[in-house]
């Protein structure tokens, strides 16, 4: 795909690609530390900017999961909502066809287009439930 579109399959491209699809969803702070462990002299602005390039070219893509850095999955993936605990900081993932009839009540009465794939719902997860820690 980068080549069709006169780009190079440079080396760090393909280790911040491989970051991303080996860590599931991570932040670039997180997708540098995996490609430092490779090469140790790639910066996080190369990550950044490497990370805008494959969304653009539709490899990869981001979520706001928190107040702090969007976090990118392979764009690959079937879509999914994510649900982020605000106890322990897991996420998990449901099919977005639970998200469905909402997004439909949305587009017929607002035109109001969801992009499920951007979808993430703060809540606290049933292990922390279970657990006593959120009170």
């Amino acid at each position: 795909m980068l080549r069709a579109r006169g780009l190079r399959l440079t080396a760090q491209r393909q280790l911040v690609l491989q970051a991303v699809l080996d860590l599931g969803h991570a932040t670039p702070e997180q997708v540098h530390t995996a490609v430092r462990e490779v090469a140790a002299g790639v910066n996080i602005t190369t990550i950044y900017r490497t990370l805008e390039l494959l969304e653009r070219l539709g490899l990869v893509t981001h979520t706001h999961l928190s107040h702090g850095a969007p976090t990118y999955h392979a764009a690959g993936e079937h879509q999914h909502v994510h649900l982020v605990c605000r106890e322990c900081g897991a996420i998990d993932e449901i099919s977005p066809e639970m998200l469905r009839p909402l997004a439909d009540q949305l587009a017929e009465q607002r035109g109001f287009q969801v992009d499920i794939g951007h979808v993430a719902l703060f809540g606290v997860c049933g292990r922390c439930t279970l657990n006593g820690e959120h009170a």
